[in-house]
């Protein structure tokens, strides 16, 4: 960028960013990114730093990371509260292990279903039917 009044039209902001247009219209109206004036009969422009910080938002929500979780994080963005974003990275972590655990429980009721389902043959009432009807 030659001259910082140019920025970033928000198309090529979604360009560079990977993201679609409503996508940083979404992250503005939940307070994650500036919104820049317009000015008068011209185009908002966005800095580097909006880049930057949506490419901060996109690895933070591959880490599981919630919108109010991120919004968190961009508060603590310039390191110096480490403490801090490693609390909530340690909360995000427990949460990933109960959800494994039970993702780990759930693979093995519906295995010993598609065992009991294809052992059934000729059966009246399937396993997978009667046990989600008996646990309705």
């Amino acid at each position: 960028m030659k001259n910082p009044s140019d920025g970033l039209s928000i198309g090529a902001l979604d360009a560079a960013a990977g993201v679609h247009v409503e996508t940083i219209r979404f992250y503005q109206r939940k307070g994650l990114l500036p919104e820049p004036q317009r000015p008068r009969g011209g185009i908002r422009r966005y800095g580097d730093g909006v880049l930057a910080q949506v490419r901060f938002i996109k690895s933070a929500q591959r880490l599981g990371f919630s919108l109010e979780e991120v919004g968190e994080l961009l508060k603590l963005e310039d390191g110096a509260q480490c403490d801090e974003a490693r609390s909530l990275a340690e909360r995000k972590l427990t949460a990933v292990r109960v959800r494994l655990a039970d993702l780990r429980n759930i693979e093995s009721v519906l295995s010993e279903l598609v065992v009991r389902c294809g052992s059934s043959r000729g059966a009246v009432t399937c396993p997978l039917i009667a046990s989600l009807q008996s646990n309705a």
